[in-house]
């Protein structure tokens, strides 16, 4: 999920931590790639190898608690898990982004890659709702919208069954 979400928001990949990422995903990718294109610029066959890894841990689990699911809601299942831990990583990072920047840590490895994923979800409410006295509340605010879509997912998972 990390290197879908970070392609997306065109993070440096001459980065250290997007380096670790992409080699230890690329066993999974590189064979995907030569079955599916990519579209445009969107990385399709890393979608498709975390939906196929997503709905096989949603399937083992499954086993494991003796759920035996449809195949329509098993994949509905699948993308709500997806979107869940999207929101989560971003949830995460915004928490690293904000905690390193307390410190003073502006120059950390860390940093720079919490920002590089999550300036592109910062940046409309930077433009706004600009920083006041220095104090940016882009993160809060990103942060109460990202949990209102986990609740709203929990909501249709409930409601899609």
């Amino acid at each position: 999920m990390l290197r879908l979400l970070l392609q997306i928001a065109r993070a440096d990949f001459y980065h250290p931590i997007p380096q670790l990422i992409v080699r230890i995903t690329n066993p999974l990718v590189v064979p995907a790639r030569r079955m599916i294109p990519s579209f445009r610029r969107f990385d399709l066959p890393t979608l498709v190898v975390l939906f196929l890894l997503q709905m096989a841990v949603t399937l083992l689990l499954d086993a494991l608690l003796g759920i035996d699911r449809p195949i329509v809601s098993l994949l509905w299942n699948t993308v709500f898990e997806l979107l869940d831990m999207a929101i989560w990583i971003y949830l995460i990072c915004i928490l690293i982004y904000i905690i390193l920047s307390w410190v003073g840590q502006s120059y950390h490895p860390l940093s720079n890659f919490a920002g590089q994923l999550v300036n592109p979800l910062l940046r409309p409410v930077r433009q706004l709702l600009p920083a006041a006295g220095g104090l940016d509340l882009s993160p809060m605010i990103v942060s109460i919208f990202l949990i209102a879509g986990l609740i709203l997912l929990a909501d249709l998972r409930v409601l899609l069954g």
